[in-house]
């Protein structure tokens, strides 16, 4: 085995992961001899989980190899507290070169694991916190596991357009069966990175036991004495001959085809040949198999995207771009809601949850009123059902919920955001209105969507204190939050709503008040040309299919059926209003909402989704059909034009926010990175604009 592997050159040093050994005796624990402990630690503290770099699996095999050589009764692997590790450090893999790097770290990694299978003496995994990718796979080429209540577990390698290369993709299937493998290595991956819980690992039997974290090390070194003394017997199952693995590998590949709207991904489909090949590989097979699968994906372009889009989002997450110094911030300790419809209803249970102070709502009456809170209250209620919360916690947030129809609820608000109809006057009154309630500091926030917060704050004394605050539907599930600075908008409310988006768990970018901010901006564009081209005469299942080969969770008149017609044209028209003719209106999309059609697909009498005749029928007959490419053409140069419009215009300050935006808030799919590498990979960027976005190099080869 040879170890002298290195990081790739140009790649961040390693934050190394030591693997330290001390014996324990197990004399108190009802048995003779010691137990050789490995514990993985990086020095750093929980925000810094432990993973797997060169040096990190050189000093494992070092302790590996002194455990052996105490000639312990067992080897057990365990993490620092609340962490177990949390996989390769990806962080050198895209300055990989070559194909010999790629298979080499590959095989350092299995030579280094499997020696926990292969030494002859009984081992253990302790994963007492997060294990991820490598964390689990390590665990998995351990004998017997056991795992702490409150720690999750996943493979999530086919999200970031890997696979399980260090034995996942081989021992899990052998260990579990094809079904559950396949949910764990495919359809939770794909489920944007769904972790296990405890009790699902135990269940499924990736682990043998679970025990709560106060005792977790004892309880395991116990369980280890009994397995070692014949006390606990662990039943392994042959699942060679198991009549469910072409329908386990059907439902991966349904999965895979439904997220990438049924685009064929590589790294999803290596994944199946390396499950499927799992039925009949031995251990040593399965792992060259997956040496080769990582070497071909680590050096292609979907994997540099993929983890271009993984890191910037990770790296926002932590600091906004352009954000005012923090201290800047005021203390927000109630909070007001203008509305009590659905969407304010959400961002009031949202503001309720994550800020735990008064949360109040208006409404035009108090029956609706009522009902919004009603609402909350019964969110509430199914999250203590699910066991998402506790009833203790649930009633306390229920003594902070109120609501009215009188607005002077809201004096002593320290932050106030509004979600009423999408009308520039309304928006306006009710601003002036709040003004004479609330105090000069309190922050009023809009969640409009296209309108101009600027002009809500035209005519007020402290127009400062106006923000924008855009959320995506569904409220808490969308990460992305889009906060407007208007011309006059202060650096404190701009701390104060940062503060208040970071509360919420949100990811943050801050933009100019400009028609449409960065998302609907760039939707708008997209779908107006795909909606032209049906007007043109292009057939709509033409038209609606172009994009499909990128791989969208859905396609255009999916996302229009998602959003409604109705909005779709208000925001159509206020960008036409704003930015000019290259916003044009639909005919086709003003008919539906003239005519109340609501859909542009529907289910058939046989149950399957058409085409909504109704629709069909106000269609222009245009004269100018376009080819599927023709399509795809125009929609990716308008994406550019536009993206390099809102870049001059200073609507964001980098390249990489429209990046993020489109990610977070639209659904760029992952394997192509952020929406401006992909156009420049492409070579749209250069076709359209006269020049790339980001410079070479990054999300691809080239």
């Amino acid at each position: 085995m040879s170890l002298d592997i290195k990081l790739p050159e140009g790649a961040p040093e390693e934050v190394v992961t030591h693997a330290y050994v001390r014996d324990v005796d197990l004399t108190a624990f009802g048995a003779s001899g010691v137990m050789a402990l490995i514990t993985l630690d990086n020095g750093q503290d929980h925000n810094r989980p432990n993973t797997f770099g060169p040096a990190s699996l050189h000093s494992l095999d070092a302790a590996i190899t002194k455990a052996i050589e105490g000639k312990p009764k067992a080897i057990a692997i365990t993490g620092k507290p609340f962490i177990f590790a949390a996989g390769a450090d990806l962080s050198a893999l895209t300055f990989i070169q070559s194909r010999e790097e790629s298979l080499a770290i590959g095989k350092l990694g299995h030579d280094i694991f499997r020696r926990l299978d292969e030494c002859g003496i009984p081992t253990f995994a302790f994963v007492n916190g997060l294990a991820l990718g490598g964390g689990l796979e390590v665990a998995l080429h351990c004998k017997y596991r056991t795992l702490a209540s409150t720690a999750f577990t996943a493979l999530p390698e086919v999200f970031l357009g890997l696979v399980p290369g260090w034995g996942g993709a081989t021992i899990l299937p052998k260990l579990i069966g094809p079904e559950p493998a396949v949910q764990v290595i495919m359809v939770n991956a794909l489920n944007n990175n769904t972790m296990m819980k405890a009790s699902d690992a135990l269940k499924l039997g990736v682990v043998d036991a679970v025990f709560e974290p106060a005792d977790f090390l004892e309880r395991s070194i116990a369980f280890s004495v009994s397995v070692l003394k014949g006390d606990i017997s662990i039943v392994r199952n042959d699942y060679t001959n198991d009549p469910g693995w072409d329908s386990a590998l059907a439902l991966g590949r349904a999965a895979a085809l439904k997220k990438y709207g049924g685009a064929e991904i590589a790294a999803p489909n290596a994944a199946l040949e390396l499950i499927a090949a799992a039925r009949s590989n031995t251990r040593g097979s399965g792992f060259d198999a997956e040496e080769i699968a990582l070497a071909d994906l680590t050096l292609s372009d979907p994997l540099r995207a993929s983890l271009y889009a993984f890191n910037l989002i990770q790296k926002k997450r932590k600091k906004v771009e352009g954000a005012p110094k923090p201290a800047l911030a005021r203390k927000v300790s109630k909070v007001g809601v203008v509305g009590a419809g659905l969407m304010a209803s959400q961002l009031a249970l949202l503001l309720l949850r994550n800020l735990k102070c008064p949360v109040v709502m208006t409404d035009i009456d108090q029956e609706r009123a009522d009902k919004g809170v009603a609402w909350i209250k019964n969110e509430l209620a199914k999250a203590v059902e699910k066991k998402r919360m506790s009833a203790e916690s649930a009633n306390r947030l229920e003594l902070l919920i109120s609501g009215s129809a009188d607005q002077n609820i809201f004096a002593g608000c320290d932050f106030i955001i509004e979600a009423i109809f999408e009308e520039l006057s309304l928006k306006q009154e009710l601003f002036k209105k709040l003004e004479t309630i609330v105090s000069p500091e309190c922050v009023l926030a809009t969640n409009t969507s296209s309108l101009s917060v600027e002009k809500m704050s035209q005519g007020l004394k402290n127009p400062e204190r106006v923000v924008g605050f855009h959320f995506f539907n569904p409220v808490a599930i969308m990460p992305l939050l889009e906060v407007a600075r208007t011309s006059t908008t202060d650096d404190a409310t701009t701390a104060t709503a940062i503060a208040v988006g970071k509360a919420l768990k949100k990811t943050i970018i801050i933009c100019k008040d400009a028609p449409g901010f960065v998302v609907n901006r760039l939707l708008t564009r997209f779908m107006g040309e795909i909606t032209d081209a049906v007007d043109e005469g292009t057939s709509p299942a033409i038209a609606d299919s172009a994009m499909s080969s990128i791989g969208f969770p859905m396609s255009p008149f999916q996302l229009l059926d998602l959003v409604g017609p109705g909005v779709g044209l208000h925001v159509s028209k206020v960008l036409h209003d704003n930015l000019g003719p290259r916003y044009r209106i639909s005919p086709t999309m003003q008919a539906m909402v003239d005519q109340g059609i609501r859909n542009f697909y529907v289910k058939g009498d046989d149950g399957v989704v058409v085409a909504n005749p109704a629709v069909l029928a106000l269609i222009p007959k245009g004269d100018s059909p376009s080819t599927p490419e023709q399509v795809r053409t125009r929609a990716l140069s308008a994406l550019a034009i536009e993206a390099r419009m809102m870049l001059d215009e200073g609507v964001v300050a980098t390249a990489a926010e429209i990046d993020l935006c489109m990610l977070l808030g639209a659904g760029w799919p992952m394997h192509l990175g952020g929406i401006l590498p992909y156009l420049d990979r492409e070579g749209v960027s250069d076709s359209v604009c006269g020049s790339r976005f980001h410079p070479p190099g990054v999300a691809s080869l080239a």
